[in-house]
């Protein structure tokens, strides 16, 4: 299973983003054909705020209800935000020194027993307990 960052989601649903569009279409799509995509509570809220706010600013509502309902839920299993997700994510920002934030995700994707974590936002290939960082936008 695979986590995917908000940044990947926000460019699965941009067409004008260019390659990077390319490149997270193709994760989402593998995510609908593998049943293995993985998100959160955060990264469906973030994204959302993005969407209405840059890409859909205009009947933003109905736009992204209708990615939501007929992309992004059915085609990913979620982490629900938990008392046990704090924990992780408080665990992982004292260790590796992460944003709050950043930790939440990466403790969302450890909590879901994800092997990946598709991210432009943290190190590419590190690695955090069963989890691997990866950029799927570097060349």
């Amino acid at each position: 299973m695979f986590f995917l960052d908000t940044n990947v989601l926000v460019y699965g649903f941009d067409a004008t983003a260019g390659q990077k569009y390319s490149i997270a279409a193709a994760l989402l799509h593998h995510a609908l054909e593998e049943g293995a995509g993985c998100i959160s509570t955060q990264v469906v809220q973030e994204c959302t705020h993005v969407l209405l706010k840059k890409i859909f600013p205009i009947n933003g509502a109905v736009a992204v209800r209708h990615l939501y309902n007929s992309t992004l839920f059915p085609l990913c299993r979620f982490h629900i935000t938990t008392p046990a997700l704090y924990e992780k994510a408080l665990n992982l920002k004292e260790r590796y020194q992460f944003s709050f934030y950043d930790s939440l995700i990466v403790a969302a994707a450890v909590l879901l027993g994800c092997d990946t974590l598709y991210t432009e936002d943290l190190q590419d290939g590190q690695g955090i307990e069963d989890v691997r960082i990866v950029n799927p936008f570097l060349n």
